[in-house]
Order: structure tokens, then C-alpha cells, then sequence
């Protein structure tokens, strides 16, 4: 079974986390299961920025984005050649390290 370590972040998940998932779960249903609030203002529908992560390990063992993911990565703050939308990035059998951004070009946060 695949682990996700999430890296620090000061609002979202302070220590950091390593969590087991399952394969074939997105990154973000898998961090809202273990409470990290990753926004996430379209609903899942691949529409906005706001799930943006940067996968620092296994990002290769990913599915490769398609072009309207990688369209809506281009709108996103602090993008980064190993960026990916986490309602997108379907987990594999490697164990990721992930990192949340700082910021998101989302002007109000969502509470979901």
C-alpha cells in the first residue's frame, strides 16, 4: 500500500503527515479523509487552481496530466515543473512526498 507524506504546511497540516492510501485515489480525497483541508473550490471538476500541489517524490510514477489539467496549471501561483492538481493526480503504487503551496490564487477561502 502506497504512503503519502504530506510536508509541513502552517495552516493545512503543521507536522506534516504520512498516511497509507489505496491505489487509485486521488491525492486530495486522500488528504480531506485525514483531515487536511486542501481547497478545492470546483468541487473535484478540474475547473480551478485552487488543489494545486507539488509532488517532490514518485511524481513520475503518476498518470501523465492531460491538456485540460495542464491548461488550469498554468493559472496556478507558484507553479512548478512537478506541479500537479491534486483532484487530478491519481496515487499509483509509489509513495509520494507532497508539499501544499503556500498560497493559492483563490481571493476567499472555501470551507467545505
Amino acid at each position: 500500500m502506497p504512503k503519502i507524506i504530506f510536508l509541513p504546511h502552517d495552516e493545512l497540516c503543521p507536522e506534516g503527515a504520512a498516511i497509507e492510501a489505496d491505489s487509485g485515489v486521488s491525492v486530495l480525497d486522500v488528504a480531506l479523509q485525514n483531515g487536511i483541508g486542501i481547497e478545492h473550490a470546483c468541487e473535484k471538476s478540474c475547473a480551478c487552481t485552487t488543489c494545486h500541489v507539488v509532488v517532490r517524490e514518485g511524481f513520475d510514477s503518476l498518470a501523465e496530466s492531460d491538456e485540460l489539467e495542464d491548461d488550469m496549471l498554468d493559472k496556478a501561483w507558484g507553479l512548478e515543473p512537478e506541479s500537479r492538481l491534486s483532484c487530478q493526480a491519481i496515487i499509483a503504487d509509489e509513495d509520494l512526498v507532497v508539499e501544499i503551496p503556500k498560497y493559492t490564487v483563490n481571493m476567499v477561502k472555501e470551507n467545505h
